[in-house]
């Protein structure tokens, strides 16, 4: 069974105004991981998006990554889900570990391309220092920020028992 946790915001109404769920993939290789970053907004996080309809959450995840990074991917097993809730709405995001099996060609959104998103493969003791910073930043990047600082940290402890 996957873990599932919540990561709440100082204020919650339940139910919330609204729902957003999306898949997300993580992606480790040679001690790095492969983030999205927005260089127009600073941001980092996991390649990944909302599901959209008629879609499995574990084809979202495989689309949003080829649509982000321009890798295809292959889905290795479900990592985590993390419930966050920020600003009225419950954002589930549902984490796979995910393989890279080859290259295509990506498909930004305008808002993606106005905040200058681009794949980058980051040191992970680096995205560890980045998503550290979670209660320095702002509500709703500080919630995102927890959310990968989490989710890499429970990649490296599943990884470690493993070994």
């Amino acid at each position: 069974m996957i873990e599932v946790i919540n990561q709440y915001a100082k204020t919650y109404s339940d139910p919330p105004e609204g729902v957003r769920r999306a898949g997300r993939g993580l992606i480790v290789r040679d001690g790095k991981v492969l983030l999205s970053y927005e260089k127009n907004t600073d941001v980092y996080m996991s390649p990944g998006g909302g599901i959209e309809q008629g879609e499995s959450i574990e084809e979202c995840c495989v689309r949003e990554l080829r649509e982000e990074t321009g890798y295809e991917v292959r889905i290795l097993r479900p990592l985590i889900v993390i419930n966050e809730y920020c600003f009225e709405t419950l954002y589930e995001s549902n984490y796979f570990a995910c393989e890279i099996t080859g290259k295509c060609d990506n498909s930004l959104t305008d808002v993606e391309v106005e905040h200058g998103l681009m794949p980058v493969w980051v040191e992970i003791a680096k995205a560890l220092e980045i998503f550290g910073a979670y209660a320095s930043k702002r509500e709703d990047i500080g919630s995102l920020y927890l959310r990968e600082f989490t989710v890499l940290n429970k990649y490296l402890k599943t990884k470690a028992a493993a070994l």
